[in-house]
């Protein structure tokens, strides 16, 4: 659904005495469930300040509170800057008052962008990697290599169909082979094997990603032995903390989720599936023996004693079975 219209009143230049931007929201847009993309442009029609691929602003939402988001339209662009929004619940509280409470004609202060996360001028090819909201600097980036005739391939991971966001836009990239959409409905293992895709490195080619908590460590894991600055990447947040490993007792461990940093010590006469269902995280069962496999999920870090009878060695290496597997290692993140 779009919502598109003119002021009604003339209104106030955009430079304010601070630097900051004062922008007006000319289009709110549904991409995807949960991202709305927000148009924001010089009330007066004048150019804005430029900005390169993979930049970010600062968006005052509120007194008091403000965050960053990527711009995600192309960078030749001086007209308007545009910014998509996952509607986190769980998250600071941030992307739901920037949902709820702004509106199209709407002013809103930003600042001028700023970019920590710049394409390398010298690379002769790019692999970008976007996980779930994370496509919005990535997309940017796809813009301006386009734009140069600099070849590139774009993997864009989410959920399924419903959760992806910038589909018409997109298209033209993925009928032109460019763009390969993975959707793995929940399970990691039916998404993109990072792995395989970048087992190999090529002289002259760089890799970006950017996404949640625990795509960015798949992709910090499977780009490990790339060569040193061909890999480049965004958080979104700062990683959480690995919790102190003297506070467990004999034989605990903690669980780490990855895809959003909540961590939950297992006690030591407790299963790990028990101690996942009892947090809020609930792990199918069925033998609790070791042998069937519904409990089986994927790991990405840590050292397991896997106690099962089912599971090959090379599954072992990044599969476990909750039901009777534990960590020899202080923390275990799990791909959940």
């Amino acid at each position: 659904m779009n919502a598109i219209a003119e002021p009604a009143t003339p209104v106030q230049a955009v430079t304010q005495p601070d630097g900051l931007l004062s922008l007006q929201i000319r289009q709110i847009r549904y991409e995807a469930q949960g991202i709305n993309s927000y148009e924001l442009c010089c009330p007066l029609g004048g150019e804005l300040p430029p900005f390169e691929a993979g930049a970010h602003i600062d968006v005052h939402i509120q007194a008091g509170l403000i965050r960053q988001y990527s711009l995600c339209n192309p960078p030749h662009e001086r007209h308007r800057y545009v910014i998509a929004v996952l509607r986190d619940a769980n998250g600071r509280g941030g992307s739901r008052t920037l949902h709820d409470a702004l509106q199209v004609q709407q002013q809103v202060t930003v600042s001028t962008p700023r970019n920590h996360f710049r394409l390398d001028p010298h690379a002769r090819r790019s692999i970008l990697l976007a996980g779930g909201i994370g496509i919005t600097p990535i997309k940017a980036m796809a813009h301006f290599l386009e734009s140069q005739g600099q070849p590139f391939e774009l993997h864009y991971c989410t959920r399924n169909t419903n959760t992806a966001a910038f589909g018409p836009e997109l298209r033209r990239w993925q009928e032109q082979g460019r763009l390969h959409l993975h959707l793995d409905n929940g399970n990691p293992a039916q998404g993109l094997n990072l792995q395989d895709l970048l087992a190999n490195t090529d002289e002259g080619t760089h890799v970006y990603y950017c996404g949640p908590a625990g795509f960015m460590q798949a992709c910090a894991q499977a780009s490990s032995h790339w060569p040193a600055g061909s890999v480049h990447c965004e958080h979104f947040k700062a990683p959480e903390p690995a919790p102190n490993a003297n506070t467990l007792p004999p034989g605990a461990f903690v669980a780490q989720i990855a895809s959003t940093g909540q961590c939950i010590e297992v006690a030591p006469d407790q299963s790990l599936s028990d101690a996942l269902t009892q947090a809020g995280v609930p792990i199918a069962t069925s033998c609790v023996s070791g042998l069937c496999g519904t409990c089986r999920i994927n790991y990405l870090q840590g050292d397991v004693d896997h106690q099962d009878y089912i599971l090959s060695p090379d599954e072992q290496s990044h599969c476990l079975t909750a039901c009777v597997s534990r960590a020899r290692s202080d923390v275990l993140v799990l791909d959940l």
